[in-house]
């Protein structure tokens, strides 16, 4: 089986990185349909905020396909010998193919990054109108000298935090069983061009009961964690940040386990073309302080390890459709034989408008798992994976269609970190 893994292992990163290289370098595909101009003016944006920046324009509808668009707008936030400053280019698709603007908007001394974003909203609009004037929407639209109209200040009184909170029960049984499940979750998160914060809590609590010919068997397994993470921007290619998290779970035999991990990651391509292509390198290490439940296969009823962990990841986005790949390495610092290798990928072909075709898979070379219990695991706990198991490798694989539908005024969002938005890439810590 070990022969079969790994011979699935290598055929999976030939013909993923077979499929990046030609991705990489080949030219963009024109979108397959022309589009009439009577059908209005649809936009593809790309950049930080582009969320934000979509609700800007209702005079027109922002599609996340590019292939769908009539005109992309690249936001691309830099800096110059006299400054900072947001470059706006305006590409024109289908009937406006050919056309090309560059707008760019400076920000004044002090001015707030919800002051910018509001300057770069104005040069949006502007830099769209040329392209509207030729759409039905040009009937409706009038220009206002500023001077006439005094602008509305935008205020978020959350100061940009999203709060999530669930809690979910579930119970089922029947003469000889009976079976009950509660989870609660809670999380924080705030996200801004400079920061992202993120934290969460969550407990789960599963319980089986079975009555059999007069033997009766409960089980029980419980997990309970809680994690935060800080990242802080450092430009167009590099950030830092640290991840903090605690837990307690029967199935991992750890009465407790603490961790603190610093990281620097580094995208190859500017995040602002994150919509477009993401190639990110994250590294961290830290100390790992973990309470067995049991005494483990290496007679330990506590140890502090310290772990190091590499994850390069890979996405992309093209006309065709999307692919992600992710590859991360880690080892203990104490016996460099305690590591563990991970791939996972996911390809996903457009076949039709809405709709697309999707591979998935990945696995796991195992080499650290040092929180086995000595005891082993009985004979119910392994049946109703009560207890983690010893092994070499796991590995999972999923394919199917995936069909979308529905209004085309969407926000799009930005990934950074692998997080939000449509963007398969996973980097945790």
């Amino acid at each position: 089986m070990k022969s079969i893994f790994e011979s699935s292992f290598r055929w999976m990163a030939a013909v993923l990185f077979g499929l990046i290289l030609p991705a990489e370098i080949a030219a963009q595909v024109p979108p397959a349909e022309s589009r009439p101009l009577s059908a209005g003016l649809i936009v593809f944006l790309s950049g930080p905020e582009a969320g934000f920046y979509a609700a800007e324009i209702p005079f027109a509808a922002v599609s996340p396909d590019r292939a769908e668009a009539d005109v992309a707008v690249e936001i691309l936030p830099t800096r110059t010998a006299e400054g900072s400053q947001v470059n706006l280019t305006f590409i024109g698709l289908g009937k406006f193919e050919g056309r090309q603007d560059t707008l760019v908007y400076r920000p004044a001394v002090g001015e707030s990054s919800e002051e910018t974003k509001k300057g770069v909203a104005r040069i949006l609009k502007l830099g769209l109108l040329r392209f509207c004037a030729e759409t039905p929407a040009a009937a409706r639209i009038d220009v206002l000298f500023q001077d006439q109209v005094k602008p509305t200040a935008v205020t978020d009184p959350w100061d940009f935090w999203v709060f999530s909170l669930s809690a979910n029960g579930f119970m089922m049984g029947q003469e000889s069983y009976r079976s009950q499940q509660w989870i609660g979750n809670v999380s924080a998160n705030r996200v801004t061009p400079d920061w992202k914060i993120r934290m969460s809590a969550s407990l789960s609590t599963n319980t089986d009961a079975y009555d059999y010919e007069g033997f009766l068997y409960e089980s029980e397994s419980r997990s309970r964690s809680a994690s935060g993470l800080i990242v802080r921007s450092l430009g167009r290619h590099w950030s830092i940040g640290a991840a903090v998290s605690a837990s307690s779970s029967t199935y991992s035999n750890q009465d407790l386990y603490l961790s603190f991990k610093p990281a620097i990651e580094f995208d190859v391509f500017p995040y602002d073309e994150s919509t477009a292509k993401q190639l990110c390198f994250l590294y961290y290490a830290g100390p790992e302080v973990v309470r067995y439940t049991e005494e483990t296969i290496f007679d330990k009823t506590r140890e502090t390890l310290w772990k190091q962990a590499l994850t390069v990841a890979l996405d992309l986005k093209r006309p065709w459709g999307t692919m992600s790949v992710s590859l991360t390495g880690s080892h203990y610092f104490h016996d460099l034989s305690k590591n563990r290798l991970n791939l996972s990928a996911r390809v996903s072909w457009r076949i039709l408008k809405g709709m697309s075709f999707e591979i998935s898979g990945g696995g796991s070379r195992v080499r650290d798992q040092l929180a086995l219990p000595k005891g082993g695991a009985s004979y119910e706990e392994v049946l109703l994976r009560r207890r983690q198991l010893a092994t070499g490798y796991d590995y999972y694989f999923s394919v199917g269609l995936n069909y979308t539908f529905g209004s085309v005024f969407s926000n799009i969002v930005n990934p950074r970190f692998g997080s939000g938005g449509g963007s398969s890439i996973s980097i945790s810590m």
